[in-house]
């Protein structure tokens, strides 16, 4: 080759060398005028997909983080009267009354007036449409006697299906920094109402709702455009973003995602749909047994039943609210045995023991009520509590309720058992105690019991 030519391919060389470094010193810069340009695309801040024949999680990102549930709250207030109504204790024409405190709620509501009432139905229609807070605000009362104590009964019954890290402080979600939850929690609770409530899940699919002549529409977007949406709930707080839980049919398949903390409703929106699209091509088309329910996700316990609390129920005809008193410490009962979180009570942690197959109450609430005459009113109100034991574990004190009130069952029946916790030194103690005396019933009933060889101590209300 001659010298001319190697010079020439050198020069070429050199200049396609600086060509290529003159690329590389652009690249970078005109890469990021482009990231400067444009936004970056906001991210939420958790969500979860789960296969509904299967159980399968498909998809996960920070679901165990806390969260504000903001309007997804309102999806438990309902879940708890599902209960209620399974058990007939209300029915959906039964009518709810709206006190002060109901009609005070911070908007979104229906503008309900104290002293006036709202049929079951139109409530729930009003909290999946609307996310009305004075309807669920009147729920709460009517069945609970006062928000607060209903709030205690949703944090025991989410503890019951599942839903390890939620706290529930009201119905209606509104803000408050202790009311938290997680992707995964939403997961189960959706799910349960799935499962455990057909009859009454189709109230999700809600998509217009008229009430005094106006008419709301369902904020869910998804149930008017994204193919096979039945429900379920969207919510907003400044604190917690955007949510929506959303469970979708597509043929034999059925999923569910949970997203939170979305930055606007449509970019949360449209994260949904993503998840959802991203996974359909996994889900089993395969339609589970009514005994593989999401055993995966949340376990197969049967539904908890309706709180066994005599529902301050209003009369259409009612001229006045009625006077919600606040409800004692440990004022909240919850069949079986389901612990209750430290964190979910202003004060000792309460825990209620499960009542023994035979009893009364409970086989009412499972839809094989005895005769009216053997139901007996649980008490819960009184001022003083027998105490019958205290133990270093909660599962030795709920056994002591157990066994003491299968052997005194006319004695102690309509009396909440119960269990509270102590610290003694460094360590946990729990008492076991019916609640509802007062103290010249108690003693009679702790004379009663010590006839039976079983000790016990009368103990004033905490």
């Amino acid at each position: 080759m001659r010298p001319y030519s190697r010079v020439n391919l050198l020069r070429a060389g050199g200049l396609a060398a600086l060509a290529l470094m003159l690329v590389a010193m652009v690249a970078p810069n005109a890469d990021a005028a482009k990231r400067k340009s444009r936004p970056a695309a906001p991210r939420i801040a958790a969500s979860i997909v789960v296969d509904m024949n299967t159980g399968a999680i498909l998809h996960s990102e920070a679901a165990d983080t806390l969260r504000h549930p903001a309007s997804l709250t309102k999806m438990m207030t309902l879940y708890v009267m599902f209960g209620y109504m399974r058990a007939g204790k209300i029915t959906p024409d039964t009518e709810l009354l709206v006190t002060a405190h109901a009609a005070s709620q911070a908007p979104t509501k229906l503008g309900l007036k104290p002293g006036t009432t709202i049929k079951v139905s139109d409530a729930a229609k009003a909290l999946v449409t609307q996310s009305a807070n004075d309807a669920a605000a009147t729920i709460a009362e009517n069945l609970g006697g006062s928000e607060e104590n209903f709030a205690r009964v949703m944090t025991a019954t989410g503890r019951r299906i599942g839903m390890t890290k939620t706290v529930f402080r009201n119905a209606s979600g509104l803000p408050n920094d202790e009311q938290i939850t997680t992707a995964r929690d939403m997961a189960t609770l959706a799910a349960h109402l799935v499962h455990d409530y057909p009859e009454f899940y189709t109230v999700f699919e809600t998509r217009y709702f008229s009430f005094k002549g106006r008419k709301f529409r369902n904020h869910n977007k998804l149930l008017f455009g994204y193919k096979g949406t039945d429900g379920i709930k969207t919510g907003y707080t400044r604190a917690s973003g955007f949510n929506l839980a959303a469970s979708v049919h597509r043929g034999n398949k059925h999923l569910l995602a949970v997203v939170l903390g979305g930055r606007t409703g449509n970019q949360r929106d449209a994260a949904t749909r993503g998840l959802l699209d991203k996974h359909f091509a996994a889900a089993s088309e395969t339609k589970p047994t009514p005994a593989q329910r999401i055993a995966s996700l949340v376990g197969a316990p049967p539904p908890p039943l309706p709180p066994i609390r005599k529902p301050v129920l209003a009369r259409a005809a009612a001229p006045a609210p009625a006077t919600v008193s606040a409800p004692a410490q440990g004022d909240i009962a919850e069949p079986a045995a389901s612990p209750i979180a430290a964190a979910a009570l202003s004060g000792p942690t309460v825990k209620i023991a499960a009542a023994p197959a035979a009893s009364p109450i409970a086989a009412a609430a499972l839809g094989n009520p005895p005769a009216k005459a053997a139901v007996k009113p649980v008490r819960y109100d009184g001022a003083y509590h027998v105490q019958v034991g205290a133990y270093t574990s909660q599962a030795e004190a709920e056994n002591r309720l157990g066994m003491v009130q299968q052997r005194a069952v006319s004695l102690l029946e309509g009396h909440l058992p119960f269990t509270t916790s102590f610290m003694k030194g460094d360590e946990e103690w729990y008492r076991a105690r019916f609640a509802g005396f007062s103290q010249e019933d108690a003693l009679a009933a702790c004379a009663a019991l010590k006839k039976l060889s079983l000790d016990c101590a009368v103990m004033l209300a905490e």
